[in-house]
């Protein structure tokens, strides 16, 4: 696979109040390309602000399949490396066999945008075909593909804000973006703030899985020796669910009130048979 990054503009971000993210212009929504051969991918801000400085690098993945998590797959990355400063525009030659070409706008592209001050924003591309290709799709493509209507992709994930709400952002080495780090310690940005509401219904990682390789013999010295997370400076409150305490209380009064009378003693035979044994 190719690729090629072009020196053009881009501002992408998510402020937290107000998301600026990636908004694709290439290639158009329900537009029919060969397969087989380079797909130009470009795109640009969504219009809203800040500048381009709080976005640092994004993977761009050629996905198939439905809208809802679960339901679509990562055909093939272009890039896991993209930086922001090299430009809007990508480009990658695709195999013919990696996927079939139908159903109709069953492809789209998928970008994770790292922020600078920690989380990262999914955006989707418009949805769009691919002539001659020769693969087929996995069930779970196929089944997703009938939920879709129109061209749009999957909805944008932003996982940029809750992180935008932390008292203190990256700073020093670790707001440098990990790739571009060196040395045997590397520096991994605060962990983002949890959001309030579930919404995924499956678990789809935010990175590919990192490649390696078997040790069949004795390795080299390593380049990484030691990862320091930055300590978490956010907090957060908790409320007990007055559900649920509702429902405890009305238990503990039932079983405050209910109470269980105690047995008559016998005054048959078998209580003067017992009698027996009281000395």
């Amino acid at each position: 696979m190719r690729l090629f990054i072009l020196p053009l503009s881009l501002l992408a971000t998510v402020f937290q109040f107000a998301s600026a993210d990636v908004q694709f212009t290439s290639p158009a929504a329900g537009a029919t390309l060969p397969g087989g051969g380079a797909i130009t991918i470009t795109w640009q801000d969504s219009g809203s602000a800040p500048s381009i400085s709080d976005l640092s690098t994004y993977q761009l993945f050629l996905c198939a399949g439905g809208n809802a998590a679960g339901t679509f797959i990562q055909l093939a990355a272009v890039t896991t490396s993209g930086t922001f400063a090299s430009g809007n525009t990508a480009e990658g030659t695709f195999a013919a066999g990696l996927g079939a070409s139908t159903p109709a706008n069953a492809y789209f592209f998928k970008i994770i945008s790292v922020d600078t001050a920690g989380g990262t924003v999914t955006n989707y591309s418009p949805r769009f075909s691919l002539s001659g290709m020769t693969g087929t799709f996995p069930q779970s493509v196929i089944d997703g593909m009938q939920d879709v209507t129109g061209t749009n992709g999957p909805p944008t994930e932003n996982d940029v804000q809750g992180a935008a709400t932390s008292s203190a952002s990256e700073t020093g080495s670790f707001a440098l973006p990990w790739s571009m780090q060196t040395g045997l310690t590397k520096y991994a940005g605060m962990q983002t703030y949890p959001p309030n509401k579930i919404t995924q219904k499956t678990k789809t990682p935010l990175f590919p899985t990192s490649p390696y390789t078997i040790a069949t013999t004795a390795m080299a010295q390593p380049t990484i020796l030691t990862t320091i997370t930055q300590a978490v400076t956010w907090g957060f409150t908790q409320l007990e669910n007055p559900v649920s305490r509702t429902w405890k209380l009305r238990v503990e009064q039932l079983l405050t009130n209910f109470q269980i009378p105690a047995a008559s003693q016998p005054t048959d035979d078998m209580q003067r048979f017992l009698n027996r044994w009281k000395d």
